[in-house]
């Protein structure tokens, strides 16, 4: 069964065909800066990767381009569209409508639509991707993945905010939580590594350009640090993470913000990038060796506030078997690594630094000798757990 995993961004397309149930990749490609003359178009199977520039003004023509591709007789992995079986999509809000994968209808299509609200940057997106995908692969299953899903777990004390009980009953304001598919995949990959007895408590650090982290008991979600919008918890790329609401009605009224001002300025300039003026932590990273103190001050702020969470979750869970780091920050960066792990001693948490150098693609272990928790860097792969999740439904 050939599976087409599709995330589509705002301006990005990024795709998979895994063929299931063997998990075999048969190629992977991305679509860059749709919208644009100069968009860019990358291409790789087995065999080989192709590159190249030119005009794609929006998803339609974008998710076309993908099918032509994969169709091609020199590059391509398919004859024909029917070829492909189903079509997993990942949608980033799912309010609390859906706990679990769904094949898309109508009625699925509407409440995505409905949770534009939600995750303004995402869900449109999404709910493109799956249109122009009906039109295409039209002998496919269409199939939503919810970042949201994997946390519908969490008990009320976690998920609801302290304001009046009808904002939750009638209004749906509660924590959601997000990168669910990316906690899911890397929490299962470290109790089947590590065992079911010695794994029932993990704390699982997705750092990416969106940063989350997820207290897991049992498999199960039982806190996260995204909320009711994936803007809060973590320091990020350009989000600011968790702050005082206070700061906004200040911030409103002393500059004369608009809401949408207000919203640009906390997700899309704050942050590392409204810390230092950069978003990439290798840049930043880099700087920061060289003596810029923007840049060694943020790389600080956002360790500590790892720390932050790694010490309530070690609460909430009572008790601490390990912990994760995942995502592109989590598995190449060293140095974030050991300034969240520094000094936590008191937690039973120790790294050895010669380990948490080594660069590998594969599960391992950085804690020192005498660290009591483990601390693993697990690669994730929300594409192929996309993958296993759709073709799980399919064969029920």
């Amino acid at each position: 069964m050939n599976i087409l995993v599709l995330n589509a961004g705002s301006s990005s397309l990024k795709y998979q065909v895994i063929e299931m149930p063997n998990e075999t990749v048969k190629c992977v490609g991305l679509v860059e800066r749709i919208g644009m003359e100069d968009a860019i178009f990358t291409h790789e199977n087995n065999h080989q990767k192709t590159t190249e520039t030119l005009p794609i003004l929006n998803h339609k023509e974008g998710l076309h381009k993908v099918a032509n591709t994969l169709l091609d007789s020199k590059i391509g992995v398919i004859n024909n569209v029917s070829e492909i079986n189903a079509v997993g999509h990942r949608v980033v809000h799912g309010g609390n409508k859906f706990n679990k994968t769904t094949i898309v209808n109508q009625e699925v299509k509407n409440s995505i639509r409905d949770l534009y609200d939600l995750a303004p940057l995402h869900n449109p997106a999404n709910l493109t991707g799956i249109e122009i995908a009906e039109t295409i692969f039209t002998s496919a299953k269409q199939i939503a993945i919810f970042d949201t899903a994997f946390h519908q777990t969490m008990p009320k004390e976690a998920y609801q905010y302290a304001i009046k009980n009808s904002f939750l009953e009638e209004n749906h304001v509660r924590a959601y939580g997000f990168h669910g598919t990316s906690h899911k995949y890397v929490s299962e990959k470290a109790i089947e590594y590590l065992g079911k007895e010695h794994s029932k408590n993990i704390i699982s650090i997705h750092l990416g350009n969106g940063c989350s982290m997820t207290a897991i008991k049992n498999g199960k979600c039982i806190d996260t640090s995204m909320g009711f919008a994936p803007s809060n918890g973590l320091i990020m790329g350009t989000r600011s993470g968790d702050i005082d609401h206070s700061v906004l009605f200040f911030l409103m009224k002393k500059l004369n913000l608009s809401l949408k001002e207000t919203s640009n300025l906390l997700n899309k300039n704050s942050g590392m990038k409204g810390l230092t003026g950069f978003s990439d932590l290798r840049e930043i990273s880099e700087k920061a060796m060289n003596g810029n103190q923007d840049c060694e001050n943020a790389l600080n702020l956002a360790a500590y506030r790892i720390k932050k969470y790694i010490g309530s979750y070690n609460a909430a869970l009572n008790g601490l078997d390990a912990i994760i780091f995942t995502a592109g920050i989590g598995e190449n960066s060293a140095l974030m690594r050991k300034l969240a792990c520094d000094n936590l001693e008191a937690l039973s948490i120790q790294l050895d630094h010669d380990k948490n150098s080594i660069r590998s693609k594969e599960i391992r272990e950085i804690q020192a000798k005498k660290s009591k928790v483990k601390v693993l860097i697990i690669p994730t792969n929300e594409e192929l757990e996309i993958a296993k999740q759709s073709y799980q439904l399919l064969i029920q």
